[in-house]
C-alpha cells in the first residue's frame, strides 16, 4: 500500500496559528474532556501555548490578543512551525463592527532575488536550495501580529508577548513528540531513527545538525538526547522577545535584532538587508467571501491561494446533493474531487500576489465562475492535463500551525503562520535564538516547467523582488444568521485547502457533530500529481475498485492536516473547542 506520510510531516510543522484551543485529554467512552466552553475556548498544536491564550481572554482580552499572545508563545514551545522568522495570514471577526478583517504578514522575496536565482547553468535546482539563510524570506510574523494588534487589540502589547519571554528564559516541559523531533534533528545522521542511531547517513535533506547555531539553540545542555519532560530553555530568544515586548514589532526590523539579522545574512550567503527588513509591510487585504448552505464563508485572499480554492470547491459542490449520497461514497468522493482539481488549476495559473499580478479574486470566488468550471465534470474523471492550454511534462527522476479562538464577545480569530518546511531554514540567526523560514521554495522556481510530479513553474508565481509568493494557508470563518458558526484552518501545505473544505463540508452539508466534523476522514487532489490521496479511514476496497473504474489514480496517507477548529451551537450559543487527534500535542484551554 503507497503511502504519503510526507503530507503528515507537512501538517507538523507548517505554518497555520488559529485562536482555537482545546484539550485533547480523553475520558471512559471517548469523548473528549474541554470540548464544550460557555465563553472563550482557544485551540492550537501545543498545550503551553493554548493555556497562554487563555489566560489572555481570562484578563479581560479579547480574540485578537488571545492569538497574538498564543503565536508568541508557539514561536518557543512548537519551534518546528511557531515562528518569529515566518510569515502568515489572520482572519478574524470583529462583533461589534459586524464585519471579517484579514492581516497578510507572508513573507516578501528580498530586493536582491531574481526568477532563476536557484538555478544551475543547465536550469537545474541547485542542490540544498531549501536549507540555510538563502532560503529564507524576509519574515512578516512580527510585523503581522503588531498590525492585527494595533487594529482590534485591547491589552497592552508587552503583556502579550511577556509570556512567551517567561516559556523562552525559564523553560518548559516538552513533549515525547518534541524529544523525538529534536533529537531526529540534532543528530547528523540522514533518516535516523527517532531514538537518534543512524541508519543512512547518505540523504542530502538539511537538519538543524548542519548548522552550529541551530545545535546551540535547541541541543541539550549535556549533550544526551532529550526525553519528554525535559525543560527546554532559550535564552537568546528570550532576550528577543524581550526587546520586542518592550520597544514593540518595529525593533525586529530596524532595532538589535535587525542588525543580528542582516549580519547572519552577511555571512552566511544569505539576500536580506537592513533594507528589506526596514521596508516589509504587513497588510489588510480583502477577504474572499462565497455563501454555502445558507452560510457565509470567508477565507484568505491572495497572495493566498487558500480562500479562493476553498470557496470554488463549495461552489462547484453547491449544485450536487451530497448529503443524500453519503461523505464515504464513491460518487460524492468523485465530485469532490474532481472540484479540488479544478480549484488547484486556477491556483496555479492565476493566483499570485496581487501587488504583482492582477487578481481577480471575487470572480474567482463567484459562482457563476463555478459554472464555468463545472461544466466540464462528468462521471469519469478528468485528466488533469487536459485543464492546462500548456503542455505538462513527465516528471524528473510542510510544516504550518493553525490556532482558532473566540471570545465571549463574539469576536473570533483563525490565524493561520508557518516556516513553511518542518524548522524551516534549520538555521537559527546567531544570537537571536530563532529560525529563518525557507518560505522562497513557494515561488515557482523552474520558470516554464510544469510537470506530472506536481512541480509547477505558471508564470503569476514567479520570484520578483518584494514579491510574496503564493501560499495555501486558509484560516476560515463560518458566519450564520451573523454569527459565528466555524472557526478552522490547518497546517499541511498544499493540502490545507481541501482539509478546510472537509470541515466545512462536514459540518455544513453532512450535518456531523463537532467531534466527528474534525475526525472525519478526509482526501486531497493538487492537480498535478493527478491522484486522490486519501486517509486510510476511508481505504475501502469498494469505494476504492469504484473510483478506479471512474478512472481515478489513488494514493493513500496516514493522515491528513490537524484542523483545530470551533464550532457554535446556533440555538445555546455554547463553543465546542475540538482539538484534531492527528496531532496529540493539540490542546482546547478556555472557560
Amino acid at each position: 500500500m503507497e503511502e504519503v506520510d510526507a503530507m503528515r510531516k507537512r501538517g507538523v510543522g507548517v505554518s497555520l496559528v488559529g485562536v482555537i484551543v482545546i484539550s485533547s485529554i480523553l475520558v471512559p467512552g471517548g469523548r473528549a474532556r474541554g470540548e464544550i466552553f460557555k465563553r472563550h475556548p482557544v485551540l492550537s498544536q501545543e498545550a503551553h501555548a493554548s493555556d497562554v491564550g487563555a489566560e489572555v481572554l481570562r484578563r479581560g482580552g479579547n480574540a485578537i490578543d488571545a492569538a497574538v499572545a498564543t503565536a508568541f508563545a508557539l514561536a518557543v514551545t512548537l519551534p518546528e512551525a511557531g515562528n518569529l522568522g515566518g510569515g502568515g495570514f489572520i482572519v478574524a471577526y470583529l462583533a461589534d463592527q459586524a464585519r471579517i478583517v484579514t492581516v497578510d504578514f507572508r513573507e516578501t522575496a528580498p530586493r536582491d532575488s531574481n526568477p532563476r536565482m536557484y538555478l544551475d547553468g543547465e536550469g537545474h535546482l541547485k542542490a540544498n536550495c531549501r536549507d540555510g539563510a538563502w532560503a529564507a524570506g524576509v519574515p512578516g510574523t512580527v510585523r503581522g501580529l503588531g498590525l492585527a494588534h494595533s487594529r482590534g487589540g485591547k491589552l497592552p502589547w508587552a503583556e502579550l508577548v511577556d509570556p512567551a519571554v517567561a516559556l523562552a528564559r525559564e523553560g518548559f516541559a516538552i513533549s515525547d513528540d518534541l524529544a523525538r523531533s529534536l533529537n531526529k534533528e540534532l543528530s547528523p545522521f540522514r533518516n535516523d531513527r527517532a531514538n537518534g542511531l543512524a541508519t543512512n547517513p547518505t540523504s542530502d535533506q538539511g537538519k538543524l545538525a548542519d548548522f552550529a547555531e541551530s545545535v546551540a539553540a535547541f541541543a541539550k545542555p549535556d549533550g544526551s538526547p532529550w526525553k519528554g519532560g525535559d525543560r527546554l530553555i532559550q535564552k537568546d530568544l528570550g532576550e528577543t522577545l524581550a526587546r520586542i515586548a518592550l520597544n514593540g514589532p518595529d525593533e525586529f526590523y530596524n532595532g538589535k535584532t535587525a542588525q543580528l539579522i542582516a549580519a547572519y545574512m552577511a555571512g552566511n550567503h544569505g539576500r536580506i538587508r537592513r533594507e528589506d527588513l526596514a521596508g516589509y509591510q504587513a497588510k489588510i487585504r480583502q477577504p474572499v467571501r462565497t455563501t454555502f448552505r445558507g452560510a457565509e464563508v470567508f477565507g484568505m485572499g491572495p497572495p493566498s491561494s487558500g480562500g479562493i480554492v476553498l470557496c470554488e470547491i463549495l461552489n462547484i459542490l453547491e449544485r450536487y446533493d451530497l448529503k443524500a449520497d453519503g461523505p464515504r461514497s464513491a460518487r460524492t468522493l468523485h465530485r469532490v474531487t474532481e472540484a479540488m482539481r479544478r480549484a488547484f488549476y486556477i491556483r496555479a495559473t492565476k493566483i499570485a500576489d496581487p501587488d504583482f499580478v492582477p487578481v481577480a479574486a471575487a470572480l474567482l470566488a463567484s459562482k457563476p465562475y463555478a459554472d464555468t468550471l463545472a461544466e466540464t465534470i462528468t462521471d469519469r474523471a478528468t485528466p488533469s492535463a487536459r485543464l492546462a492550454p500548456f503542455p505538462i511534462v513527465s516528471r524528473e527522476s510542510d510544516h504550518t500551525t493553525h490556532l482558532s479562538t473566540i471570545d465571549h464577545s463574539g469576536n473570533a480569530v483563525a490565524l493561520t503562520y508557518t516556516l513553511e518546511e518542518s524548522y524551516g531554514a534549520k538555521c537559527v540567526v546567531a544570537g537571536a535564538g530563532f529560525l529563518l523560514n525557507n518560505e522562497m521554495g513557494d515561488f515557482n522556481l523552474i520558470p516554464g516547467r510544469t510537470d506530472t510530479g506536481g512541480r509547477i513553474g505558471t508564470p503569476p508565481n514567479l520570484i520578483a523582488p518584494g514579491k510574496r509568493m503564493i501560499s495555501s494557508q486558509s484560516p476560515t470563518i463560518v458566519l450564520k444568521g451573523g454569527k459565528v458558526s466555524l472557526v478552522t484552518g490547518s497546517p499541511g501545505g498544499r493540502t490545507i485547502p481541501n482539509t478546510t473544505a472537509w470541515v466545512v463540508l462536514n459540518w455544513l452539508e453532512f450535518g456531523l457533530g463537532p467531534r466527528a466534523t474534525v475526525d472525519a476522514p478526509r482526501t486531497h487532489h493538487p492537480w498535478f500529481p493527478d491522484r486522490i490521496v486519501i486517509e486510510r479511514e476511508l481505504d475501502d476496497d469498494r469505494v476504492i475498485e469504484a473510483l478506479k473504474a471512474m478512472g481515478h489514480a489513488i494514493a493513500r496517507s496516514s493522515s491528513q492536516g490537524i484542523a483545530n477548529s470551533i464550532m457554535v451551537d446556533p440555538e445555546t450559543g455554547v463553543r465546542h473547542g475540538v482539538a484534531d487527534r492527528r496531532r496529540s500535542t493539540s490542546k482546547a484551554s478556555g472557560d
